[in-house]
Formats: structure tokens, sequence, C-alpha cells
């Protein structure tokens, strides 16, 4: 009977066991920000994540009776995620396998601020994350530079990653890092695409304004490129080809505590001529060498290359000690002949252009205890180029060289002082050598400049966080010293944001900044008037030391899908000259110092509905020139666009996504002849500088992507785009000349209708 009875209570609890089980089966999983918002309600909680990296994830809902402990404990093993519950109420959110560090503590305070993997952190700065990115109009093959242009604010005049304007500024106000070295080269095909590879760059940070300290340069701005920061324990690879590059990239484990990353590109010129590549050709030769020459002289055999490697590799030593090592190599390179038909003799010559970066890192990262942590980093950045221009009728040849070579080290030290306060110190070096070279074989000329110019920088920062991570606040200040001209340069840095109202959001950002380089353009035909812009230093007289001041405001909405955000801004930059800015008109070859402000306002408003993602940005600027000494002593600046608009729109499945987008502003400003006494005296007599604008510019480009398996653990994408759909004739440049004694002009246009193809394989 005992027995018995034993066993109806075991078959009693099997079945209860069963049932339990069965239920908890048919529990209906839910998304894990659903999840999390119910939770928040009943324990009276906050969770702090970043929104985008938690798309997709589904899980079943805890129990209601159990303990917040019990519930993180559940979380944890249910999810990829850990949970530190830092105060009773806000609980953080990471990855795993990322370790909490200190840091900076910087929040997201939007997400999908363009597109899915586009967010704006609470220090003010954009982050593009490659890993979770969607799709923008016209790109399928993820161009990084070509990216950051999505954002309000920032834009190229001439459609090259070259000559990115951010808020008025001049390319050579931006500051370009990779895994922090500052690059002084930033396309292949001379700035129709970008030479750093996205297979091998995760995150894109975009600044406009309040760098931290513990940056120096880019007055305009800062786009700063990372690569992947953890061990990767699983071997991935890639290979792919468009219609202008063959790539690849491997991600290969080496142990368990190292990984060795690995990109590299080719143009494919060698074996195949596109009609992208042809379009690409047929733009960077306009109005030069390549393209025209004397009547008399016929260019033969163009060709055309360009390739690029990257390497990272990260050692974990400890689990307070890392190790990373950075390499990137790139190149373009441009040959023709120049023949010409004397007297029935031919006679050939080859003119070349090469453009050439080669750059080294290396990054040893220390965490002492739960309060210190010190990172110091070096980096040797070299940019090479060389023109040789042969002139065939006068048996002359052209030399031209353009050399940098930087070396750089810093140390940074972050203090914990409690969970809300962080106070990061350190000590930065730079070196810049700049050499520049113009030789002539006949009549024998040559001109050797080479300059050095060494800066020291120590910078402090307090970074505080609230108790409930609505507030932040990032202040701190950089001294620099730069031995050469014995002058002492004070910036402070100010970057504060605050959450209200729940979806409301304020940021106020301010700096100073300096920097001791800038380009210059001398002549039309230099370096075959493809790379006309060569880097200098300052020497604190007729190229001083360019220096900024910038303060903006913001407020952003967002709720439900909807996304408004405005910013407004006011920046004076002093120490420009004016062979820096590009001058085309009166004032091409004079030679002075100056300034310029810019006022401007950026706004964006999105919108998510389903499955689609639609947006439309405005930008507004108002910049001017002041240079003392010349006639004119104010005027409009070059890049100001007075009116900027972009409305696109994504549509994205499970594995297709659609995307479609038009861009329209106003032309940028130019100086026209005085109509009906355009010469006097062989010169040409212009309006008022700046006075006029070329045509508006107005584009519209469309993009696919589809993505299929290939095998079990083979993957595939393949996408179309086409650039400027509508085959538009967009002017972006225009200047005058005078040719036997009659006024020539000269029209540089955009590219046409350019479409593009991908295909990728994931292993």
């Amino acid at each position: 009977m005992a027995i018995r009875n034993k066993l109806c209570c075991l078959c009693f609890l099997l079945s209860m066991s069963a049932f339990e089980i069965n239920a908890q089966e048919a529990k209906i999983k839910l998304p894990l920000t659903e999840v999390f918002i119910t939770l928040q309600s009943l324990y009276n909680i906050q969770f702090n994540y970043a929104e985008d990296s938690l798309d997709g994830i589904l899980i079943i809902p805890p129990e209601e009776d159990l303990t917040l402990a019990e519930v993180l404990s559940y979380l944890e093993m249910n999810t990829e995620f850990s949970f530190k519950d830092l105060d009773g109420r806000f609980i953080l959110v990471g990855l795993k396998d990322v370790p909490f560090e200190l840091q900076q503590l910087s929040e997201i305070v939007l997400s999908k601020y363009i597109v899915k993997g586009i967010t704006k952190i609470s220090d003010g700065s954009y982050e593009i994350d490659f890993s979770q990115f969607g799709i923008l109009p016209g790109l399928i093959d993820t161009d990084v530079l070509q990216a950051v242009q999505a954002f309000p604010g920032i834009q190229s005049i001439n459609e090259t990653v070259s000559n990115i304007n951010i808020r008025g500024g001049s390319h050579d106000q931006n500051l370009i890092l990779w895994d922090g070295i500052k690059m002084y080269q930033s396309g292949h095909f001379f700035g129709l695409i970008s030479m750093f590879n996205p297979q091998i760059t995760q995150k894109v940070s975009v600044l406009k304004n309040g760098t931290e300290t513990a940056l120096t340069d880019g007055v305009s701005g800062t786009i700063a490129m990372k690569t992947e920061t953890k061990v990767n324990d699983d071997f991935n690879a890639s290979i792919g080809v468009n219609f202008i590059d063959a790539n690849g990239f491997a991600d290969i484990p080496l142990g368990e505590t190292s990984s060795l990353q690995i990109a590299a590109r080719k143009s494919i010129s060698d074996f195949t001529e596109t009609p992208t590549y042809s379009n690409y050709f047929e733009r960077i030769a306009q109005d030069t060498e390549v393209e025209n020459n004397a009547m008399d002289i016929v260019n033969s055999d163009q060709e055309f290359d360009f390739y690029d490697t990257s390497l990272r590799w990260i050692y974990t030593i400890s689990e307070k000690d890392q190790l990373r090592v950075n390499f990137l190599n790139a190149s373009n390179e441009l040959r023709f002949n120049e023949t010409s038909n004397t007297d029935n003799i031919m006679t050939s010559r080859q003119s070349s252009l090469r453009q050439n970066s080669i750059a080294g890192a290396v990054q040893y990262k220390r965490i002492w205890n739960n309060t210190w942590q010190t990172t110091f980093e070096a980096y040797e950045t070299d940019y090479k180029l060389k023109a040789i221009n042969a002139n065939v009728l006068d048996e002359q040849r052209f030399l031209q060289e353009n050399i940098i070579s930087e070396t750089s080290l810093k140390l940074k030290i972050n203090y914990k002082i409690h969970d809300k306060l962080q106070w990061l110190n350190g000590y930065h070096f730079v070196e810049t050598q700049i050499t520049n070279l113009d030789d002539v074989d006949v009549p024998r000329f040559r001109s050797l400049v080479s300059e050095v110019v060494r800066t020291h920088g120590l910078f402090s920062q307090l970074n505080y966080r609230s108790s409930d991570r609505k507030t932040n606040l990032n202040f701190g200040l950089r001294y620099n010293y730069i031995g050469k001209f014995k002058k002492h340069i004070l910036e402070p840095r100010l970057a504060f944001s605050h959450k209200f109202f729940d979806d409301f959001s304020l940021d106020v950002l301010g700096e100073f900044k300096h920097q001791n380089t800038s380009q210059v353009i001398n002549f039309q035909n230099d370096f075959l008037g493809i790379e006309k812009r060569r880097w200098q230093l300052s020497n604190d007289k007729d190229i001083p030391v360019i220096r900024s001041k910038q303060i903006s405001a913001g407020l952003s909405f967002s709720k439900k899908g909807w996304l408004l955000s405005a910013d407004s801004y006011y920046k004076y930059v002093n120490g420009i000259t004016t062979q820096s800015q590009g001058f085309q008109n009166q004032y091409e070859f004079v030679k002075t110092r100056g300034s310029y402000g810019a006022f401007g306002v950026d706004l964006i408003l999105r919108k998510q509905i389903k499955d689609v993602t639609a947006w439309l940005s405005y930008s507004y600027l108002n910049s001017d020139y002041r240079f003392d000494t010349l006639e004119e002593q104010r005027f409009p600046n070059n890049f100001d666009i007075t009116h900027t608009i972009a409305f696109g729109a994504v549509y994205t499945l499970e594995h297709f996504k659609l995307s479609a987008g038009l861009n329209w502003r106003t032309g940028r400003p130019i100086t026209l002849p005085v109509n009906g006494n355009a010469i006097i005296d062989n010169t040409i007599n212009f309006e008022a500088s700046n006075s006029s604008r070329i045509q508006d510019y107005l584009r519209m480009d469309v993009s696919a992507l589809y993505d299929f398996k290939l095998l079990k653990t083979t993957k595939a994408d393949f996408g179309i785009s086409v650039w400027n759909v509508l085959n538009r004739t967009n002017q972006i440049n225009n200047f005058y000349g005078i040719a036997n004694d009659n006024l020539t002009e000269t029209v540089q246009t955009s590219l046409g209708i350019t479409p593009n193809a991908v295909l990728r394989i994931y292993f």
C-alpha cells in the first residue's frame, strides 16, 4: 500500500512538471525591448542599452513572482547580454564578451538616427555601426566617407570624399582618423571613393563640435574610424567584387587571446573596364592634361590602378592588459603617354601621378584596478604625392612631390572617481614634417622646402553622468605648446546633454581648436591638374596656425517612430589663407591670410512605419570670408551652400532592402566676368567676388540589396545601385581664362548616371 502511494505521488509530481514545462513552452516569445518595458514598470527600474543591439531578439518573459536578482539572472541565462545593477534602479545592459571597464560615460541619445546602425551619442557625436548598418541611397558596398555625408551639415561640393565640407570648412580642416592614426589621404580614384576598406572598419564616429580633449587638429570636424575592439573566437571571411574593385577580408582567431584581421582591395581595371570605371575616369580627367593637351600632342595608353591593404591584430595579454597593432597601405597611380609628331619624327614621353599612404600604430591598454586605466598610443603616418609631367614639345620634365611624415605619442590616464564621475588626463606629442619639391630639368630649376613642427599637449577632462542617466557633461581643457613658434594655446571643450519629459533631449556643445597643417592650391597644372592640392606647414607668419571657436545647441524629440532633431551653431575660424580656399578668380594667385564665420541650422525629420523608414533633412548655412588686405574685405565663403535638402526612404524585409533618395542644394558661389567688359589690359575684369552662383544641384539615387544562403555556413549579398538615376548634368564648378585675347570658360560637371553592382560571399 505504501509503495502504491509513493508511485502515485511520483506520477503526480512528474505530471505537474510536464505541465509546467509545456506551459513554459506554450508561452509566446516577445521582443526583448517589450520585456524590458514590462519589467521596468513591475520593479521600478530603468534598463540602459543600445536599441540597435536588441533588434530582432526574442525571449520568453520571466515569471512575475521572481525577485529582481532572479529576473536579471534569468535574462543573462537566456540572452547574450550581461546585466549590471548599478544602484537598485538602473540596470546597465552590455554584451557578455565586452567587459565593463573604465571608459567615457557616454550614452546613446537617439537610435536609428537616419537608418538602422546610425545613432546619436550624448557627447554630441554621431556613430555609424557597420555591423548593424542598413542601406543608403546610391550605396551598396558601403563607402565610409560617402556614408558620413548623410548627416545634415556635411557634404562635398564636388562629389568627392577628398573634399568633404563640414559647416562651411574646407577639407583640410577635417581630422580623419583610422584607429587613432591621422590620415592625410582619404580617397581612391583621386577622391571619388573612400580608401578605407569598409569590411575592416566597423564603426565611424562623426564629431562636428564638442571634441574630447584627447584629440587635436580638425578645426571643422572629426571623422574617426574604428576597427573591432574585441578578440574574435570564430574564423570568418568574405570576398567581394563590384564594378570598380575586387576585395577580401578575413578575421582569423590566433588562440583564445588573439585575433588577426586582414583586408585588401584592388581595382579591376587590369582585367576589364566597366561603365562605372569609365564614368569615374572621365570625371577625374575633366579639364586636365589627361583629357586635354596641345593640339599637336596625342595622349595614349592611359592606365589607372589603385589598391589598399589593412591589418589589425589584437592580443589580450591578461584580463587587465590588451595590445593592438594596426597597419594600412593605400595607393593610386595614373600613367599615360604624350606623343607628338614634329617634322615626321615621333616623340613620346610618359607622364604619371602617384599618391600613396602608409601608416602603422601600436596601442597598449591596461586596467590597473577598479578605478585606474591607462592607454598608450603611438603611430607613424607617411603620405607621398608625386607627379612627373612630360612636356614633349619643349623636351621638358617637371617633377613635383609633396611628402608628409608624422609621428605621434599619446598617454591617457582614466581615473574613476565614482560611478557618476570619471577624470581623464594625458600627454600628447606630435612631430610633423612636410617636404615640397618642384624640379624642372630644362631649364634647370629646383625648389626643395622641408619644415618640421613639434607640438606638446597636456589635456584634462571630467566626464559626469547623473544617477538617473539623463544628464551627461564632459568638460575639459587642452594646453598646447608649439616650440618652433614659442606659442601657447589653451583650448576648452564642452559637451552637455540632458533628457527630459522622456521624449526630449537637449545638448550644448563648444570647443576651441587649432591645427598646424593646411592644403594649398597654386596652379591649375599642379600635379597634372588632377590632385592639385598639396599639404603645407604653418610658419606663424604668412601661413599662420589655424584656430577655431565653435558653439552649438540642439533639441531632439523621439517617440513612436518619429524623430525630430534641430541643431544651430556658430563657428569662427581664423588663420586661413587665400591659397587654401581654392580661388579661381581675381584672387587665385594672391597670398594673404584671413578668417571666416559660419552660422547655420541642421534639421532632420524621420519616421519609421513598420518596414519603411523615411527621412527629410535640411541645412541652412551663412558663411562669409574676411580678408583685411583684399580690396573686398568681406564676401561669401567658397563653400557657402545656403540651402541643402535631402529626402530618403528605406524599405526593409528579412532578406531584401531597397532605398531611394533625392539630394538638392543651392549652387556654390562663383565670380563672373563683367558682362560686356570682360577683359581689360589682357586681364579678366571680374564682378564682385562670389556674387553669383552656379545652377542648383539635384541628384536622385537608388540602391537594392538582397542576402541569401549559398550553403549551410555560407551566405551571400547581391546588390545594385544607380547614382544620378535621372542622368542630370550638374555643374559643380566653372572658371575663366584668356586664350588668344579671348575669354574662355571651363565648366566642370558631376558624375552622370552611374550604375554599380556588388556580389559578396561570407564564409
